[in-house]
């Protein structure tokens, strides 16, 4: 009687145990929400391969708590009404416990009714605040916000005596964010905006724009995009042989700029997180380490040239990740504890996050930087 009571007791306990996700399984599936394919795909497939790194590094070190992790990927196409169907698949049919992505803001704006009906946690790697601005309870984000780099570039600016300056917007939610953001805040820095174009992401050309904005003689010329375009205006400011600084966005600093403006790249300033100029970091910085093992990791494995967004998945998976190895799968809990997140030292800055911030990163996280002799510089 007495064995059969410690059975009895014992099977409660592993009930208890399994439901609320303390007691390890054997395998852990995280969903990988990344666009493979379309106009976003050059980020995307960086990112899925980013993740795959991560994946591998944290089951080398044991797993969760045991456990191991497995990276359940599915395409969004580089379209939100494509996101949608991918992510229903990774949460109802390969019932993952996370998400990592998806790669762009129409994206994970799309997604937003179903992660919440879900209540899945899901840290996406999109440059907009709009996931997050309002807080929404499942849903965070790696990358600094568009605010922090504005931030960045103004104070620069500041720096430099320049207040004159013109933005050229893309049409896009991302250029829309930043188009709204530089001019809200403009005030705040003593900035004045003489001239404002716009261009679709798409195009091959925006020269017109380029020299209408010229014709205003702005100090400086602030460029919202990401992607190739920001590299066909550095060449058509290169071109036109403008006097004002061509300053881009948080975004650009990645390998397809420095191809598409080829040498035009040369002198045009950027925020961007450390890991571009990681071996120009003081020691003492407490990123500078975990940068440089990264880095090394991501050559190592024949990925290329890494850019700013490379270190996006790395993060997201890393939060996740920990705040399962602290309280298991259940999706509430890991919420919570990636909420709670302090002092994070990741590739793209530390994080802490808060109920009133799903992103954790401020303008202190980026860095100035420019191009000399078609290499990434920190302006010191």
């Amino acid at each position: 009687m007495r064995n059969l009571v410690k059975v009895i007791a014992l099977s409660v306990v592993i009930s208890i145990l399994a439901s609320s996700g303390v007691l390890a399984a054997k395998e852990i599936k995280i969903g990988g929400l990344f666009a493979l394919s379309g106009k976003a795909a050059n980020i995307g497939i960086t990112t899925k391969q980013v993740a795959d790194m991560v994946i591998d590094d944290i089951n080398r070190k044991g797993g969760i708590n045991g456990a191991k992790l497995k990276l359940v990927v599915a395409d969004t196409r580089s379209e939100p009404s494509q996101a949608v169907v991918a992510l229903k698949k990774l949460i109802q049919r390969d019932k993952v416990s996370a998400i990592c992505g998806p790669t762009t803001t129409g994206e994970i704006m799309a997604c937003m009714e179903t992660i919440n009906a879900a209540k899945i946690p899901t840290v996406a790697c999109v440059g907009s605040a709009a996931p997050v601005t309002p807080v929404r309870p499942w849903v965070f984000k790696t990358p600094q916000k568009s605010s922090s780099a504005i931030a960045s570039i103004y104070q620069y600016l500041s720096k430099k005596g320049i207040k004159k300056i013109a933005i050229l917007t893309a049409t896009d939610k991302f250029g829309q964010e930043g188009e709204e953001l530089l001019k809200e805040l403009a005030l705040s820095y003593k900035m004045k905006i003489v001239a404002h174009e716009k261009f679709d992401p798409t195009d091959a050309d925006m020269s017109v724009q380029v020299g209408k904005i010229a014709a205003k003689k702005p100090q400086a010329m602030i460029v919202w995009t990401i992607g190739p375009a920001g590299g066909v205006i550095a060449k058509n400011a290169r071109q036109l042989k403008v006097k004002f600084m061509v300053m881009q966005c948080h975004g650009q600093p990645d390998p397809i700029y420095l191809k598409v403006a080829g040498s035009a790249a040369n002198g045009t300033v950027m925020p961007s997180t450390k890991l571009m100029v990681a071996s120009q970091l003081p020691k003492s910085d407490p990123q500078r380490k975990i940068e440089l093992a990264f880095a090394k990791e991501y050559v190592k494995r024949g990925y290329g040239q890494y850019g700013t967004h490379s270190g996006y998945a790395w993060d997201a998976i890393q939060l996740i990740a920990n705040a399962m190895k602290k309280v298991g799968t259940d999706p509430a809990k890991v919420r919570s504890a990636i909420e709670h997140t302090k002092n994070y030292v990741g590739v793209s800055g530390i994080y802490n996050m808060s109920p009133k911030d799903h992103c954790g990163l401020d303008s202190t996280s980026l860095v100035m930087i420019t191009v000399k002799n078609g290499k990434w510089t920190l302006i010191k």
